[in-house]
């Protein structure tokens, strides 16, 4: 398949479920070596979870298929930007190169609101009015992450 012929997959996936209200404009299709692993959409109506975007569910879906956490060598398809959310779950995956096909820009005209996001991180995370985060005492953390390390489990 061509690089816009996976697109289209997800284009066709993001149609469909928009139509039907279960989520935005957004669709998302994993390849692994040319293999499509997942086609997904994004279903944050439906589920009535923020988190149900394109990109995650493409990610969630694509890693049962493998039986991995770790989505080295796939590459993924998305219709719009993926937001700081999806960026962030996209590089722990470890997939390495994204095709977009709509941009920041066009998503905002529409009403999507990452802008704020941006902002926010670029900011160093302080912006209040956005998040609050406020630090307790740090030692029963870090003994829990220390018990973690002792068990020599495998980190990802």
């Amino acid at each position: 398949m061509t690089p816009n012929e996976i697109m289209k997959l997800g284009i066709d996936r993001a149609r469909r479920t928009m139509r039907a209200g279960i989520g935005g404009p957004f669709g998302a299709v994993v390849v692994e070596d040319g293999e499509v692993l997942s086609v997904a959409s994004n279903t944050v109506l439906r589920d009535n979870d923020p988190t149900c975007h394109a990109e995650m569910n493409a990610i969630r879906e694509a890693c049962k298929v493998l039986g991995t956490y770790d989505l080295s060598g796939c590459e993924m398809y998305a219709t719009g930007a993926p937001c700081p959310m999806c960026q962030s779950a996209i590089i722990w995956a470890n997939i390495k190169k994204v095709y977009v096909s709509g941009h920041v820009e066009d998503a905002e005209e529409i009403g999507f609101r990452d802008d704020f996001i941006y902002r926010f991180i670029e900011g160093g995370c302080k912006d209040e009015s956005v998040l609050e985060i406020k630090e307790l005492d740090r030692e029963p953390a870090k003994k829990l992450y220390a018990e973690y390390k002792e068990t020599n489990k495998e980190m990802y």
